[in-house]
């Protein structure tokens, strides 16, 4: 099982040192014991500049500036979004994708569209072979749908490719794509695929991907194409992702998984806490299992695993949603909340990250190893079904402490 930890930055970034939400297993009390340390509130949504960067390119975009920044369309008033049938020399294609109109589309023809056709909703940004979730925010856009509905009546198209700009050297290119019917024939609660144009109420940052990207909602990062300026539909039946090339599995869904901060001791109280990603699977609930600290790295084959004995922890409660929302921004606008009552249909939200707790109390002196998991909506604890066979990373953290 993985044993991965998040150094110090990343978790002030994350904003993964302080718990909101208490809950003991084992010996409890009442309240924390006296003298404990007091843990700031948990933010729930990162702001721009805080989520983590796993950006590619050299230089890499979001460091452009002046006539480079001018020249490669990553300004609001240079940016261009083209939308075409791609021009494919595979052999198996026969009958090449045909659309009315090609369509070239620039920023403020993108936010007119948004202000017939516009979404939000809340998304965490986790790539598949990093163990630490990059952030979280509020996201607007329009539907990809919508973009392609511009084009006219088409035919003979089963993919879409789409890449954004990386210094416009082919080697350096990063692209991904979804099917057809990913993009136009949203299931009945799902998130459609969109391009993004805000982060947290103000434009989406050159760092974070601007002005313009894709947000795949179910789907790691690496779909979410930033500095989006190219979408090609095909009838190739391929993907073209950059992460297929490099033995991932292009088509792998947001993995449920817990991820944890380092555990704050005091006196013979331990208090455990992290992230929870919700995926494609759901999230039921978070569970622990304390046990003393091996000599040895505890292995995926070793008997312990089936006897542990995994304890309940606490999902952060709902935040007060006018405090955490952008100025302007109501719940009952947002994807995945009631539009009468602006309430939540599901809490933990789809794709979300959730805080979540436990207090561990009445320790012996001694050396203690922690670990946390989720169960997702099927029942199953991380890191089944898959741990990562190249679908992205969900094995299980460990944490270490000792009691004085």
């Amino acid at each position: 099982m993985s044993n991965h930890s998040l150094s110090r930055r990343q978790a002030v970034k994350l904003g993964v040192g302080s718990l909101a939400a208490l809950q003991s297993f084992g010996q409890a009390s009442s309240g924390l014991a006296e003298g404990a340390a007091q843990l700031k509130a948990r933010p729930f949504l990162t702001r721009a500049e805080d989520f983590e960067d796993v950006s590619r390119g050299n230089p890499k975009p979001h460091t452009l500036t002046g006539e480079a920044l001018v020249k490669a369309g990553l300004t609001q008033e240079t940016w261009r979004l083209e939308v075409r049938t791609d021009e494919t020399t595979n052999a198996v294609v026969t009958q090449k994708a045909q659309i009315e109109r090609p369509v070239t589309l620039d920023y403020p023809a993108l936010l007119q569209l948004g202000q017939k056709h516009r979404v939000l909703f809340l998304k965490a940004m986790q790539c598949l072979n990093i163990a630490t979730p990059l952030g979280q925010g509020l996201w607007e856009g329009v539907p990809l749908r919508d973009v392609l509905r511009l084009c006219g009546p088409m035919s003979n198209v089963r993919r879409v490719y789409f890449w954004g700009f990386h210094n416009d050297d082919p080697k350096q290119r990063f692209q991904s794509s979804l099917s057809y019917t990913q993009v136009m024939e949203t299931p009945p609660g799902e998130l459609p695929v969109f391009l993004a144009y805000r982060l947290n109420g103000g434009p989406v940052s050159l760092e974070r991907g601007g002005p313009v990207r894709m947000v795949v909602p179910w789907a790691h990062g690496f779909k979410s194409i930033k500095w989006l300026q190219q979408i090609r539909l095909t009838n190739d039946y391929q993907t073209n992702d950059t992460y297929a090339e490099k033995n991932n599995d292009p088509e792998s869904h947001l993995k449920t998984a817990a991820y944890l901060d380092d555990v704050v001791v005091s006196g013979r109280t331990a208090q455990v806490g992290g992230w929870a990603v919700n995926g494609l699977s759901g999230l039921s609930h978070v569970e622990t299992w304390l046990r003393p600290a091996g000599a040895a790295v505890l292995k995926d084959e070793d008997p312990a695993w089936q006897t542990a004995v995994w304890q309940p922890a606490t999902l952060d409660p709902q935040p007060d949603w006018a405090s955490v929302l952008p100025a302007g921004v109501s719940p009952e606008q947002v994807l995945g909340f009631d539009r009468q009552t602006g309430r939540p249909l599901s809490w933990p939200l789809r794709y979300s990250m959730v805080g979540f707790s436990t207090t561990l109390r009445d320790l012996k002196p001694g050396k203690y190893e922690v670990r946390a998991r989720t169960v997702d909506l099927n029942g199953f604890a991380q890191p089944e079904p898959r741990d990562l066979q190249k679908s992205g990373k969900n094995g299980i953290q460990t944490r270490t402490f000792e009691i004085a």
